[in-house]
C-alpha cells in the first residue's frame, strides 16, 4: 500500500463515521477558547470543562482578566495540572492581549505564539477552530496515532510530525483532521491496549499489522 492510499483511506474513514467531530472544549468566543487551550496542557478537557464556567463568570473578558492578582486567580484554577505556571501565563497572557492587541485574540500562528503560555500547538489549536485554518496541532495523541498508522514516518519531534500531516492532508481538510487525529487517540488508539479490535483502521494500520494481526492469526 503506498502512502498515498493510506491517507486516502484513513481520511474517508474519518469523514464517513466522524463527520461532526470538533474540540470537547467548551467556550463561546476567542477568549475563552484561548483561555481553556492553555489551561488544557498536560489536563484533560473535561477538568478543564469543569473549571471554566466560574472562571468565566469572573473574568468575562481579557479586560477583567488581566488586573486579576495571583492569589486572586489561582484558586479558580488550582485543581488544573501546573496551576502556579498557567495562572501566571493566563494574567500575562490577558495583559499583552490588552497592551498589543486592542483586547482581540490575534488569529495567526506568529502573532499568538507571542503571548505567554501559547506555544505552537496551542497556536495552532486556535487558528484551526476559530479560522479553520489548515494549520494541524500535534499533541501526544496526533504524534501516537499518526506514527501507529503511518502517516507519518520516522518523526522524531511533533514539528516534523506536523509538517509531514499538512504535506499529505487536502489542505480544506487539515482543520478537521486535527481532530479525527486527537480524538480517536483520546479513545480508540490509546497509549496502552489500543482497543484494535473496534478500529475501522486496521486495514491501512502499521501498528495492527505488526503487532496484532499476526497473533490474531495463531
Amino acid at each position: 500500500m503506498t502512502q498515498k492510499e493510506r491517507y486516502a483511506y484513513t481520511l474517508n474513514w474519518f469523514r464517513q463515521h466522524a463527520p461532526n467531530a470538533e474540540t470537547e472544549l467548551i467556550y463561546d468566543n476567542p477568549y475563552q477558547l484561548l483561555v481553556a487551550v492553555i489551561l488544557s496542557a498536560q489536563c484533560t478537557d473535561k477538568r478543564v470543562n469543569l473549571t471554566t464556567p466560574a472562571l468565566f463568570e469572573k473574568y468575562p473578558g481579557p479586560g477583567q482578566l488581566a488586573k486579576a492578582g495571583f492569589d486572586e486567580l489561582f484558586p479558580y484554577i488550582k485543581s488544573i495540572s501546573y496551576p502556579n505556571n498557567k495562572t501566571r501565563h493566563l494574567i500575562g497572557m490577558a495583559n499583552m492581549l490588552m497592551e498589543k492587541f486592542a483586547g482581540e485574540v490575534p488569529l495567526t500562528v506568529e502573532e499568538l505564539i507571542q503571548l505567554p503560555g501559547v506555544g505552537r500547538k496551542t497556536a495552532n489549536v486556535i487558528t484551526s477552530v476559530i479560522d479553520q485554518q489548515p494549520n494541524m496541532a500535534v499533541d501526544t495523541h496526533v504524534f501516537r496515532v499518526a506514527a501507529r498508522i503511518g502517516l507519518t514516518h520516522n518523526a522524531k519531534t511533533p514539528l516534523a510530525a506536523e509538517r509531514q500531516l499538512i504535506k499529505n492532508i487536502p489542505t480544506e481538510m487539515i482543520h478537521k483532521a486535527h481532530h479525527w487525529l486527537i480524538l480517536h487517540g483520546r479513545y480508540i488508539c490509546v497509549a496502552r491496549n489500543p482497543k484494535c479490535d473496534i478500529c475501522g483502521l486496521r486495514p491501512v494500520c502499521k501498528y495492527y499489522q505488526k503487532h496484532i494481526a499476526p497473533k490474531t492469526s495463531i
